[in-house]
């Protein structure tokens, strides 16, 4: 599990965060004991928990967006969510969406195919424009007219606007998890470094230096 910055146990937790540790984890202290029902750490919660009051807001924004009978349909909901996580190399948001995803029906062919969705059969247009405007805002910070035009043909202006929260909200959370080495997310170290080669006399110029 991460350990960039401690994590809350049961004992010091607020009430609010008792509660809500109460929801996750049972009776247990989550942070001696830890794990959860869907088999990951767990210290996302027991993390932010240092700051109670971000901790319940994050918890909020997360299960509202999760409710049932929103006005985006789920599985668009997590056809979003998930190419959100692989945009942004979250394993976390991932592993945990693609059993959301079966447990609201979504085939296990879909799932397999959405990380090469662009050149896949397997969607309408619909979850196709969904996930378009997902990899654009994730990796471009924009959504181009051509992309909004196709989301418009299927989706009302709410739909749209729940859509764009959807995938702000959960890049949101994957940037966190990055950052703190959290879940299954520990595996962050420096990758832009040199490699360092042969040595070469002062001055001397090697073919593979001049491409």
């Amino acid at each position: 599990m991460g350990n960039r910055v401690r994590q809350v146990n049961l004992a010091e937790a607020t009430p609010e965060v008792r509660k809500l540790y109460r929801q996750i984890f049972g009776d247990r202290d989550p942070v001696a004991q830890p794990g959860t029902s869907t088999g990951t750490p767990g210290d996302y919660w027991t993390t932010l928990a240092l700051v109670p009051d971000i901790l319940k807001m994050m918890s909020d924004a997360l299960f509202a967006l999760l409710q049932p009978r929103r006005k985006l349909e789920a599985r668009f909901r997590e056809l979003a969510i998930l190419r959100t996580a692989i945009s942004g190399d979250c394993r976390f948001e991932y592993s945990q969406h693609l059993k959301v995803a079966r447990s609201i029906g979504i085939p296990d062919a879909k799932l397999r195919s959405v990380k090469s969705w662009t050149s896949s059969e397997d969607f309408d247009q619909a979850e196709r424009a969904a996930m378009a405007a997902a990899d654009e805002l994730i990796a471009r910070n924009m959504v181009e007219d051509g992309t909004f035009a196709a989301l418009k043909k299927h989706f009302s202006d709410e739909q749209i606007v729940e859509l764009f929260m959807v995938i702000a909200t959960y890049r949101m959370h994957g940037l966190l998890v990055r950052a703190l080495h959290l879940e299954f997310d520990n595996d962050t170290t420096t990758r832009m470094e040199e490699v360092p080669g042969p040595p070469v006399n002062p001055g001397e110029v090697t073919a593979s230096d001049k491409h």
